[in-house]
């Protein structure tokens, strides 16, 4: 049986070890350094905002945010990324991210209506790039969730944009060259007993993470 870690707070991760077990994958949630042996891969799950000084920036729109747990984040996702082992990271998991790889954020996005979290998720139609593992699953153009009022800017060190909301926000993006890759919306709050009609089946992303080796193979290769 798979095994995942979910780094964040136990009592904030319910959806994604729920939504992971649904796939039949073991979960253990901690926000130590793990001995990387033990997993096979990490979830970086969404939460508050980022402390703009992880991208070199004052503080200009940024709300609840908690330096500690940025950076015990930004400490596993490097464990995982130097041993080569699949990451998917989910809104703030996505951003953070793009800041370890040198990118940094927009700290409140001018559309930000249409994104936050104002009770409920929203939802809006996104763009996969053609022939990203997002369009393969999805299709072109695509419903998702959506809970958030910062964004990405500039890219990362080898990370790509692969999914676009319709104002241009990043929905989407993966590492040209590792088992890395985030969205911005929800795939935990969107399947099984989550599921809606007015968006995609988050299972199929995160059945899609859940392959491990599958996906390490497919980004080295992306033809394919």
């Amino acid at each position: 049986m798979k095994r995942i870690l979910i780094a964040g707070e136990k009592d904030k991760t319910t959806n994604y070890e729920t939504a992971m077990r649904g796939l039949g994958v073991s979960v253990c949630t901690s926000l130590h350094v793990p001995d990387i042996c033990c997993y096979d891969g990490l979830i970086l799950p969404g939460g508050g905002d980022i402390d703009p000084k992880l991208f070199g920036q004052l503080n200009r729109g940024t709300r609840n945010f908690d330096p500690a747990l940025d950076r015990l984040q930004l400490a596993i996702l490097q464990a995982f990324v130097l041993d080569k082992k699949p990451v998917l990271g989910i809104c703030k998991g996505m951003q953070l991210i793009n800041i370890y790889f040198g990118g940094d954020m927009i700290q409140h996005l001018e559309t930000s209506t249409c994104h936050e979290y104002m009770g409920k998720d929203q939802v809006h139609g996104t763009t996969a790039r053609k022939g990203s593992f997002l369009e393969k699953l999805y299709g072109n153009c695509f419903v998702v969730n959506s809970a958030h009022h910062q964004g990405v800017d500039a890219p990362g060190r080898g990370i790509e944009y692969i999914q676009f909301a319709d104002d241009g926000v990043v929905e989407g993006l993966q590492h040209k060259y590792l088992p890395v890759f985030g969205v911005q919306w929800h795939p935990e709050r969107l399947c099984f007993a989550h599921a809606r009609k007015d968006a995609v089946d988050g299972k199929a992303l995160l059945s899609y993470f859940a392959g491990g080796s599958k996906l390490y193979k497919q980004i080295s290769n992306p033809d394919t």
